[in-house]
């Protein structure tokens, strides 16, 4: 089985960054940001859309978040343990994201009607502290220390790399603003892990609540130039696993860091075989024990959306099936979110994008090339091959 479908038809906003839950009731509800651009434009709200079980379409798009004269990005849906709808997104306060703000709403009335009914809201604060400052200065001064085998054109860059991050960890609002959220937490029962990061510090860590969001702490920072957007799983003998995109120097690969105690602290990010343009992945546990990993299999472009399969919980990994291939130039495909409905089946949802310059235009003269796309495919589809 597989199948596709664009949720709403395609249009001259900039549409992007989409998050995917089933209801209890069988409906899929989704969500993403759409505006005139991202964190510089102040129409940026956040869309969501129901697809009611059994039904053949999805519904109009409809407002989840909007912060009136400021952009909205990043959101993020899961239902905890306790069977609340939780939607977490950044608001931008300064068009840049190390200004970004983190914010939640609640819901207990999300299966009746489109959209939800939130009953709560607020910010949520994160607060590295002393410790995370001094983890930041040993790692700092170890990059330093291989600077001197580093390519020359590269050693200008780091210096301003290692000056800029020196400089955030050690003020105090740096530290606490610009942590953003772009893949679904883990959940395991009442603990929550939420998957952040940051474009200030280029690097990312854990939020971790043991009450289903009443309180969260922060975890150590998962330390890696340009390992950010984390998607986490877990192994057999308890080991977390972070599957991160590469935003550092090359060579462009999937990231990846361990933890061993649940969370708390973190191994430095290390590069895998895994090639990445600099864009998400979302990692996923079939319940069979197979591992994906979806994302684009490129060093440079958008253009392929790649199913990479694991055996072995994330140790090999191959290519299983493309969500799309096109030349390069046509089309950009991007930013997954994945989850397992309770039968079984494989949603994702992503960014399409075309790149063709022959598309209608909308009222404003913009190309009509922007949505979010829906694929639905069984375990037996991905294992056939492309």
């Amino acid at each position: 089985m597989f199948e596709t479908q664009l949720i709403f038809p395609l249009n001259g906003w900039h549409n992007h960054a989409s998050s995917l839950v089933e209801c209890p009731n069988g409906d899929l509800l989704a969500c993403w940001f759409s505006g005139s651009g991202e964190r510089t434009a102040d129409d940026v709200q956040i869309l969501g859309a129901r697809r009611r079980k059994g039904a053949p379409r999805w519904s109009q798009p409809f407002p989840m978040a909007d912060t009136p004269d400021y952009p909205d990005c990043n959101p993020v849906l899961f239902i905890d343990a306790r069977r609340r709808l939780w939607l977490v997104w950044i608001t931008i306060l300064n068009h840049r994201w190390e200004g970004s703000l983190l914010k939640y709403r609640i819901s207990t009335d999300y299966q009746r009607a489109l959209a939800p009914r939130w009953t709560f809201g607020d910010a949520l604060h994160i607060s590295p502290d002393a410790r995370f400052v001094e983890q930041v200065e040993a790692w700092l001064k170890r990059l330093e220390a291989q600077s001197a085998s580093l390519p020359p054109a590269l050693r200008p860059r780091l210096e301003v790399y290692l000056q800029t991050v020196r400089q955030n960890a050690r003020d105090e609002l740096s530290r606490r603003l610009g942590w953003m959220t772009r893949v679904p937490p883990l959940i395991e029962g009442e603990r929550i892990y939420l998957p952040l990061y940051s474009d200030g510090f280029s690097f990312s860590l854990v939020a971790i609540s043991d009450d289903s969001g009443g309180r969260w702490r922060a975890s150590s920072p998962i330390l890696g130039a340009g390992a950010v957007q984390p998607s986490l799983l877990r192994r057999r003998d308890g080991t977390l696993v972070a599957y991160m995109r590469d935003n550092g120097p090359p060579p462009n690969r999937v990231f990846v860091a361990y933890s061993r105690d649940n969370g708390e602290t973190w191994t430095e990010a290390e590069k895998t075989s895994l090639p990445n343009p600099g864009s998400s992945v979302a990692a996923l546990a079939l319940r069979t024990g197979e591992w994906l990993l979806i994302g684009n299999d490129t060093e440079q472009g958008r253009h392929q959306l790649a199913i990479w399969l694991s055996d072995d919980e994330g140790r090999t990994w191959r290519v299983a099936r493309y969500l799309e291939r096109d030349a390069e130039g046509r089309g950009r495909y991007a930013y997954p979110c994945a989850i397992q409905a309770r039968d079984g089946t494989i949603h994702v949802t992503y960014s399409y994008a075309l790149e063709r310059d022959d598309l209608p235009r909308d009222e404003q003269g913009r190309p009509k090339r922007s949505a979010i796309k829906w694929a639905r495919f069984d375990r037996e589809w991905l294992l056939r091959g492309d």
